[in-house]
């Protein structure tokens, strides 16, 4: 219970609000006539007081326009941190919890409406867009779990920022858990894009926090650019280059202008190089390190024309036909349908790859860098065989003829 001074202040306290009612009306209608506002509080409201009293297992809180509200039991005990902060006149808010108990007092929750005031503030601060502090507590799959203002939240990997983004070859999920907890522990600046109290979804973003900065930068470039940078990953479809503050893709087919494999035969993290923005679409740069080189391909193809047989060497088999290197520039597309005058499924049942082969061009796309290659036009077309139909009328005109022969051979006797 509540000590002689706690009691004393709220039965002050109770007093002065029911003599300031009485004093201007004696009933209902006294009280409308006196202008007085009326208001009814609902369960779940949020309501502004001041402090009367600190106790051991209760407070109260003069709620002015209201009455007298108190917090205890569970409401009490699950927020002493809050609790242990406050002093007599402080203003807190709370939630109600009943709008009048058997005492004709409004019981009332901080733990409820601490609840809502974090949620409040963090919707303020994305709205706000406010840059963030926090700090990494653990990592899965798909990103990294975080806390703001005691909420645990959430940054997916699609949120990170490039130099955070884990460079995995292959996509190695096993590689990517452990690139993302390499990061626990350390503190990332993000701004929150998603604050859904009532699914307790609390969703973050670090590259948001760079974005205005980034499309400052972006607009300084235009397309044709060459920018000189340093490899900062390796992966199997390209390299990422940082120039100044941004960062670009230059996919593999960029790497060079002849068919690169593996990015890490050509390129190594750390490495200089020049490149040329060829495309600047939402946010992301994409270079070409090729572009800068003369094409090999353009000159070495000059030797080369159409109804030409050559020599080539088969480097790789697909299911669609096989790819041939006819010189270190040029490299020729044998298609299913080239290999053979009969229907094939499968092209290794006809080549094999590092097989040496004659092969007939049939087709030279210079701008594409495209030669059609044929193996079944060095070979003879094989007779057509003979349909059913093609059968049957032979069949009937060897009969015809021999029924005229046996109509002559009655007649010449």
């Amino acid at each position: 219970m509540a000590d002689a001074d706690q009691v004393q202040a709220v039965n002050t306290a109770q007093t002065s609000i029911n003599e300031a009612v009485a004093s201007k009306a004696d009933s209902m209608t006294g009280l409308l006539e006196s202008g007085a506002e009326i208001r009814v509080l609902k369960v779940g409201d949020i309501v502004e007081g001041t402090l009367l009293s600190v106790g051991k297992n209760e407070v109260y809180v003069d709620l002015v326009g209201y009455g007298v509200g108190v917090v205890r039991g569970r409401e009490l005990y699950d927020d002493q941190a809050t609790l242990a902060s406050l002093k007599v006149g402080d203003t807190i808010f709370a939630s109600v919890v009943e709008s009048e108990n058997k005492d004709g007092n409004i019981e009332l929750s901080l733990r409820q409406a601490g609840h809502e005031r974090v949620w409040q503030t963090l919707k303020t601060k994305m709205e706000d867009r406010e840059i963030v502090s926090t700090k990494i507590l653990g990592a899965n799959k798909g990103g990294l779990m975080i806390e703001i203002n005691g909420v645990l939240g959430f940054l997916p990997v699609s949120q990170l920022n490039l130099e955070h983004y884990p460079r995995v070859e292959d996509g190695d999920k096993t590689k990517i858990l452990s690139a993302l907890q390499s990061y626990v522990g350390q503190s990332f600046a993000v701004q929150i894009i998603t604050a859904d109290p009532e699914e307790e979804k609390l969703i973050v973003s670090e590259k948001a926090v760079s974005e205005k900065k980034t499309e400052e930068h972006l607009q300084k470039l235009k397309m044709g650019d060459v920018v000189v940078g340093a490899v900062t990953g390796v992966v199997d479809f390209g390299i990422f280059v940082k120039f100044g503050e941004l960062e670009g893709l230059a996919h593999i087919s960029e790497l060079a202008w002849q068919r690169v494999e593996n990015p890490k035969d050509l390129f190594r993290v750390g490495q200089e190089v020049q490149a040329k923005i060829i495309a600047i679409d939402k946010g992301r740069v994409s270079l070409s390190i090729k572009q800068l080189q003369p094409d090999p391909w353009l000159e070495a193809v000059k030797q080369y024309k159409i109804g030409q047989v050559v020599e080539g060497k088969v480097t790789k088999i697909m299911p669609f036909g096989v790819f041939v290197e006819l010189s270190p520039e040029i490299q020729g597309l044998a298609h299913l349908a080239e290999l053979s005058h009969e229907a094939i499924k499968d092209p290794e049942n006809i080549l094999k790859v590092g097989e040496v082969k004659s092969f007939k061009i049939i087709s030279i796309e210079p701008a594409d860098h495209r030669l059609g290659l044929s193996l079944k036009a060095l070979e003879e077309k094989p007779a057509k065989a003979a349909t059913k139909a093609e059968e049957k009328e032979e069949s009937e005109k060897l009969e015809e003829k021999v029924e005229e022969a046996k109509t002559e051979e009655v007649a010449a006797e």
